[in-house]
Formats: C-alpha cells, sequence, structure tokens
C-alpha cells in the first residue's frame, strides 16, 4: 500500500475529490478577491458620481455669479480696455479651487506612512 493512503480502493476517487476541492477553493478565491471590492466600490459610485456632478454644477454656478458681481459692483474700474480683468480673475479663482481639491482627493489617496514605519 502507498504511503498516506488508508486503502487501496482511493486511488483516482480521491484524487477527483481533492482535484474538486482545489478548484472550489480556487474559484472561492478569485470571488473573494475581485468580485466582493467591485461590489463594495459600487457605493462609492452611487455616491461619487452624482456628488461629483452637483458639486461641478455648484462650482460653475459660483463662478458665474462671482463674474457678475466683478463686472457689476467694480463701478468703472473694469471699463473699456480693462474689460478682460474680471474673466482673468475668475478664472485664477476657479483654477485654484479646482488645485485645491485635487491636493484634497489625492492626499486622502496615499497610503498611511505611519503604521509603515510602526511595522518596520
Amino acid at each position: 500500500m502507498a504511503p498516506g493512503r488508508k486503502d487501496g480502493k482511493r486511488g483516482l476517487g480521491g484524487l477527483r475529490d481533492e482535484s474538486q476541492e482545489i478548484v472550489t477553493l480556487v474559484v472561492d478565491y478569485i470571488k473573494q478577491e475581485t468580485l466582493d471590492p467591485v461590489k463594495g466600490l459600487g457605493r462609492y459610485v452611487v455616491f461619487g458620481v452624482p456628488g461629483s456632478i452637483a458639486l461641478s454644477v455648484g462650482l460653475v454656478i459660483l463662478a458665474v455669479g462671482f463674474l457678475r458681481l466683478l463686472q457689476g459692483e467694480t463701478g468703472s474700474t473694469f471699463t473699456g480696455n480693462l474689460s478682460w480683468i474680471p474673466y482673468v480673475i475668475c478664472t485664477v479663482v476657479v483654477v485654484l479651487i479646482a488645485f485645491v481639491a485635487v491636493k484634497a482627493v489625492s492626499r486622502g489617496q496615499t497610503p498611511n506612512q505611519s503604521s509603515d514605519k510602526e511595522k518596520a
């Protein structure tokens, strides 16, 4: 009798059972590592896409309001050859807001360096 075998009848049947267990184990592992995280991302997508659209629309509305404020409430400061300055000011403000937003999002995605140092 071969080592590891308790009876002489298990041969191919035992190998077939073990191969089915291995296939089941691999399939469960693939589901755990691929499908479950994708399902978890669904919540972020459901709230993230409408939230980003709302923030973008709000930024456009605020930018137009700020532009009209600069054009209407500054009197004769931005008239004639200087009528382009409110557009530049508004563009700079919007670009700064976008830069701050991108930095805030990218800062939140970096791995925590202090936990790496504690592990070492």
